[in-house]
């Protein structure tokens, strides 16, 4: 008995519209849906496969799909390489990618040697849980790479008025130019990140010695956050939104100065973090400045000081906690610090007392602080707010000024 998509072949091709692939179609769209289905139709596509794709409204990005589709099961590439199948359908999971068949072609020839690397670290001593730990990491930061560059290559070489045929014939050419030149971008951009967390690594008396790495460290911890974010979603389209998301991480990314560090930024958020509070206070500065410039929704920052957990190259504990609750407690255009990094820094910067406040999960009153550069001038109402008369308060940070240029 003949495949299905071959038992419907009449002559030189395909019956599509007995299979309701042309419904609703007609002239020059009905042709180019025919050509192009005509074409994978010749290159193996099932019937199934082409159904799904005109359902889904992906038919043009079919031909991509199938360049980048895998030729092996995973049972086959343990045969290669005497990985097992089950540790490989794992690290797929693990990688966020949906859990395949026994009998599902998803695995490729970068797969094979994906595979070898995988004995070699585990031979070389790497237990699983740790590899596990890197597939996760792994997974989230490509997905989210994959799915920026997916939107760009559609956003930049889609053509208004093209047919489906069009679209996927270019589509297609130029992912096979340029998905060989994404390599060394990846690698260089792995080695140059690498490179920087080995230099930021200590290895000191207490490591040598317990045979153990210390992942608690001392850190100053930023969080920043756009005000009535949420708000907002409910009055633009979401491409300005989306726009807006991206602006902010764009400019979090170029006020970065070492030895501050952006660790993630999350649609409305940027996460931050210094050994010196000095600097992270100034980036905060910075940011919110630039955010203004743009013309976007006015920014907020917290900044705490104290011991956190490295994880996965993210930060957690109580300084993390904290940092995050005096960001909600900020105003709009503030800078807003514990007392830990108001003490480290005070002379850097012109402070304020803003007040004791009541943050979740702390059991007393936190004294926070507010922080603005030196030349910078304050709202008379804040300083009447902090007991202090204006002038007094200019005089203050007039003669702050003048210490600080001698």
């Amino acid at each position: 008995m003949l495949p299905e998509h071959l038992a419907l072949r009449e002559d030189a091709g395909m019956d599509f519209e007995a299979a309701g692939l042309l419904d609703g179609l007609d002239g020059d769209r009905r042709r180019a849906r025919e050509q192009l289905l005509e074409r994978l139709a010749a290159d193996g596509t099932s019937l199934d496969e082409l159904k799904s794709a005109v359902a889904e409204h992906r038919l043009a990005l079919l031909p991509v799909d199938r360049l980048l589709g895998g030729r092996y099961t995973a049972g086959e590439i343990e045969e290669r390489t005497g990985v097992p199948a089950g540790l490989l359908v794992q690290q797929r999971r693990l990688l966020g990618l949906p859990k395949p068949g026994p009998e599902d072609r998803v695995f490729d020839d970068e797969d094979i040697d994906t595979a070898k690397s995988l004995k070699l670290f585990l031979d070389s001593g790497f237990d699983e849980e740790t590899i596990a730990q890197v597939a996760r990491v792994l997974g989230e930061g490509t997905s989210r790479l994959a799915a920026t560059t997916g939107a760009a290559f559609v956003e930049t070489f889609l053509r208004a008025g093209d047919n489906e045929y069009d679209a996927a014939a270019r589509f297609e050419e130029l992912a096979k130019q340029l998905l060989p030149a994404t390599q060394p971008i990846l690698v260089a951009a792995f080695k140059q990140h690498l490179r920087e967390a080995v230099r930021r690594g200590m290895l000191g008396r207490l490591e040598l010695e317990s045979g153990q790495f210390s992942d608690a460290v001392e850190i100053s911890v930023c969080f920043a956050d756009l005000v009535g974010f949420t708000r907002l979603g409910g009055e633009v389209e979401v491409q300005e939104l989306g726009s807006v998301a991206g602006g902010l991480a764009a400019l979090a990314g170029d006020v970065v100065q070492e030895p501050v560090r952006l660790i993630k930024t999350i649609g409305d958020a940027a996460m931050f973090v210094s050994p010196e509070p000095g600097p992270l206070v100034a980036v905060a500065l910075s940011l919110i400045e630039a955010v203004e410039e743009a013309d976007m929704p006015a920014l907020r920052a917290g900044i705490a000081q104290g011991s956190a957990l490295v994880r996965a190259g993210d930060y957690y504990g109580h300084t993390v906690n904290v940092a995050s609750r005096v960001t909600g407690v900020a105003r709009p255009g503030s800078v807003l610090a514990t007392k830990e990094v108001h003490d480290a820094a005070q002379d850097d910067f012109d402070w304020s007392f803003a007040g004791r406040h009541r943050l979740k999960g702390v059991s007393d009153r936190v004294p926070l602080y507010r922080a603005r550069r030196l030349d910078a001038p304050a709202p008379a109402r804040e300083d009447r707010a902090e007991g202090r008369k204006p002038a007094k308060a200019a005089a203050r940070r007039a003669s702050k000024r003048k210490t600080k240029r001698d």
